[in-house]
């Protein structure tokens, strides 16, 4: 074996170049890509079956389920950036709020509540899912789903019956017992969420994973055990 072999297999395998794990943080084109693709899931989810609940006419639609979905699959930051993107084209005329609703006058509706809360409920289910994924194991789908659940009910929920109460003119007894028509329907998509997102992870390991800094289990028993050859 020659110096120069030598001082090649002498060396750390795990060196990073300077600068890589910023490099690795930067969106890409697959990432504009996905913020893209995203975007347009949440669009269509508003369109489909919306079905408007109470007095003020608050249509139930799969809205929540595609938000909720981008953030477990993208992670906050390209979960945010998907659907404020959704919510900016919407405020800007695009035709893809519920009932093909658009403009800023939606935000005077008594929907403007839960509009506003989608980007946020993204950026937040998104940082909770990279904490599971990171953290955890077993039972990733039970957490996933407690996590999806409680950004519902802080934000999206919270935020909603907000809205109600400044836009619809309602006390909060009124707001809060009208939005828990929301809640048996918002069980149900989460549960579908966490069920599609895991698939996704599975199907597509460095989604999200990679980025949230959770290493394959099965990758590393393989460069383990190539060790210890």
């Amino acid at each position: 074996m020659t110096h120069t072999d030598k001082a090649v297999t002498n060396q750390p395998a795990t060196s990073p170049e300077p600068g890589a794990q910023s490099a690795r943080n930067r969106w890409n084109a697959t990432d504009l890509g996905l913020i893209a693709v995203f975007a347009a899931l949440v669009a269509g989810s508003a369109l489909i079956a919306a079905i408007p609940v109470g007095g003020l006419g608050v249509p139930i639609t799969l809205q929540t389920l595609a938000v909720m979905l981008t953030g477990m699959a993208l992670g906050p930051g390209r979960a945010f950036a998907a659907v404020g993107l959704y919510t900016l084209l919407g405020l800007a005329g695009l035709p893809i709020f519920s009932g093909g609703r658009s403009g800023l006058g939606i935000l005077a509706g008594p929907s403007a509540g839960y509009i506003i809360a989608f980007p946020l409920a993204a950026l937040a289910v998104g940082w909770l899912t990279t904490i599971v994924l990171r953290r955890t194991v077993k039972y990733r789908g039970l957490f996933l789903f407690a996590a999806a659940m409680a950004t519902s009910i802080v934000l999206v929920h919270s935020l909603g019956v907000l809205g109600m109460m400044v836009n619809g003119k309602l006390d909060l007894s009124k707001a809060f017992l009208l939005d828990l028509a929301y809640y048996p329907g918002d069980i149900i998509k989460n549960v579908l969420a966490v069920t599609v997102a895991l698939a996704l992870h599975k199907a597509f390991p460095d989604l999200l994973i990679r980025r949230a800094g959770v290493r394959n289990n099965g990758a590393v028993a393989t460069r383990e055990g190539q060790a210890g050859n």
